[in-house]
């Protein structure tokens, strides 16, 4: 306010000033204008692409550390429930002495598998975040509230079910998912009458792991875009303002 106040009086001043003083008021006054345009937040190139960076990273970390932690996928909205075609499985068994829990346990173990490949969504995350154009940046500051997350999983999706695909396999066996998947399928299959399964969990688990990590990306994004104490820094602050008054 004060510095609005000295502006206006420079324009006040060089209305009724005497002309030897006028060129140097007016120069006071572009100077003050300049100064309060500068203040005013125009945005560099550089700091809407870390402010971009910033919050991108800031989702992708906290989306990661929840997913990762024990019951992060287990008793989250995220979780993972068994194939469809498992379903009939679990039907069938589950008269067989043994296996009356059979589908509980299951869904335990393929949630424990995602959360153990949880971790290594990061750094495929963050190699994707410094790629990022300034272009992408301005495309996602004033695009739609997900265009983060889009972007993200356009540029991450076939990288990340590469890294994890192997992750949830090693992390099905070390919670031994598979070895317990092949014995209910073994129970099942013995069963008079019925069709014989053996449903890829592989590939199930891995594809349900990520669309449940980009839906936390979501949602983090969205708090960062909605909610402006959720921008913890000075720089998100200045950058998001310019979506605010998009």
């Amino acid at each position: 306010m004060k510095k609005v106040l000295t502006l206006l009086f420079c324009v006040l001043a060089i209305t009724y000033a005497p002309a030897q003083f006028g060129g140097k008021l007016k120069n006071a006054v572009k100077k003050a204008e300049s100064k309060l345009k500068s203040e005013a937040g125009s945005l560099s190139q550089e700091e809407i692409g870390n402010g971009l960076k910033e919050a991108l990273n800031k989702g992708v970390g906290k989306a990661v550390d929840f997913l990762s932690a024990e019951d992060g996928y287990l008793k989250s909205m995220y979780k993972i429930p068994i194939p469809n075609e498992a379903q009939k499985v679990f039907n069938k068994v589950k008269a067989v002495p043994g296996f009356e829990n059979a589908e509980e346990k299951m869904t335990t173990l393929l949630n424990r598998a995602a959360e153990n490949a949880a971790t290594k969504a990061k750094p495929i995350f963050v190699s994707a975040i410094k790629q990022m154009t300034f272009k992408d940046a301005m495309n996602i500051l004033m695009g739609d509230k997900d265009a983060a997350t889009r972007y993200l999983e356009s540029t991450t999706s076939k990288p990340l079910f590469k890294e994890f695909m192997p992750v949830i396999q090693n992390s099905l066996d070390e919670v031994n998912a598979r070895t317990y998947w092949t014995k209910v399928v073994n129970a099942h299959n013995k069963l008079p009458f019925v069709k014989k399964v053996d449903p890829e969990l592989d590939r199930y688990v891995t594809n349900k792991a990520l669309v449940g990590m980009f839906g936390l990306v979501e949602k983090k994004e969205e708090d960062i875009r909605s909610n402006q104490s959720s921008r913890s820094s000075d720089l998100l602050k200045k950058v998001f303002a310019k979506q605010d008054g998009k």
